[in-house]
């Protein structure tokens, strides 16, 4: 509980940055709300101390700091001179990512299967902020034109469109030795992300988060490919 409260200290001050104009911490604290997030699963999982009060609070937490914040971020940075639909783009990852994490709480029990369905409400708002840490503090995010409208509505509406998809994007691994023993590849990936993350600071950011999105999206599009190639049985032949 206490690294969710954290989770959503950061979101808060998220929203006051904003307002002061100053994007780039708006960004970062987003960032450290994920950090947080992270470390409060983490915790859950080897404490096994999971519970109904724990993800209702982590719910509440993830609403403000990676769906509101997010939204009123990308609202004043880019969308506030387009009028209505500026507002409504700029709005879906507040209203994507409500619907992601109540399907999320209704669906936790009966969905056995490891990673998640749709776009995590973390990696969506990392990538938001990966995208405007790179338009501010890099020469290859100006020249990309990530600040521009051009360029900033599809990618949100693409992250949103993902988050209440029914994509299966990984989990963050479990910081366990029985985990790692039977996932090395998958655990040394992800620490190798963590690594890059902390050297290259954004572009590391946008490195990951493009390699998971397109892990996620390139597997549904085999899945998708392989189910609509495969020629279904003959039940006639079977009898």
């Amino acid at each position: 509980s206490f690294f969710t409260l954290m989770n959503l200290l950061c979101g808060f001050l998220a929203l006051t940055q904003v307002r002061e104009g100053a994007f780039v911490m708006s960004c970062w604290l987003i960032v450290l709300a994920a950090f947080f997030d992270l470390l409060d699963g983490m915790m859950a999982r080897l404490t096994d101390a999971k519970s109904p009060f724990g993800v209702q609070l982590d719910s509440l937490s993830d609403v403000v700091s990676f769906g509101v914040a997010p939204a009123f971020l990308l609202y004043a940075y880019a969308f506030d001179s387009s009028g209505p639909l500026g507002m409504i783009v700029a709005a879906l990852p507040a209203l994507c990512g409500s619907v992601r994490l109540a399907r999320y709480n209704v669906n936790t029990e009966a969905d056995d299967r490891e990673g998640f369905e749709g776009l995590p409400i973390p990696g969506q708002a990392v990538a938001i902020g990966a995208l405007i840490l790179a338009a501010e503090n890099s020469e290859w995010g100006a020249y990309l034109a990530l600040d521009s409208l051009q360029v900033l509505l599809p990618i949100v509406v693409v992250l949103s469109g993902l988050m209440v998809s029914s994509i299966r994007f990984d989990a963050i691994p479990s910081p366990t030795i029985p985990y790692v023993q039977a996932h090395p590849k998958k655990t040394t990936a992800y620490a190798l992300a963590g690594l890059l993350i902390v050297g290259l600071q954004e572009f590391g950011l946008v490195i990951v988060l493009a390699l998971y999105l397109g892990h996620g999206i390139g597997q549904a599009t085999y899945q998708l490919i392989d189910a609509l190639t495969t020629p279904a049985p003959d039940s006639h032949s079977e009898q």
